[in-house]
């Protein structure tokens, strides 16, 4: 699916739109705030640049919302927080430490 989002200013937030049954089935009104979107992707990026964000972290951020609105379909908008991400962020801290790990060995090894 393509994604559909507004960086909201008055919220600090991006909004964004989320079909959980595919693109003929109902959209959903997902929100992430700056704040989630910095400690869960690891960016420092404001504003409007938060959508390219979004964007490029757009799979687990449909995913986490799709789990949230099936657990609760009642909610009018979906507020996404860091807790939603917990597996997206276990994922980055293996990647870190595998490319810490690899140039480590790569200095140990010139070092040698």
């Amino acid at each position: 699916m393509d994604f559909e989002g507004i960086y909201c200013f008055d919220t600090a937030s991006v909004r964004l739109a989320v079909y959980p049954d595919g693109p003929q089935g109902a959209r959903v009104v997902a929100q992430i705030s700056e704040d989630t979107l910095h400690d869960g992707f690891g960016t420092r990026e404001v504003g409007q640049r938060l959508l390219d964000v979004c964007k490029n972290n757009f799979r687990a951020i449909e995913l986490a919302a799709v789990a949230r609105y099936r657990a609760n379909k009642r909610q009018s908008v979906i507020t996404l927080t860091l807790g939603d991400f917990t597996v997206h962020r276990s994922a980055q801290a293996a990647n870190e430490a595998m490319r810490t790990s690899s140039t480590t060995r790569e200095d140990d090894a010139i070092a040698a």
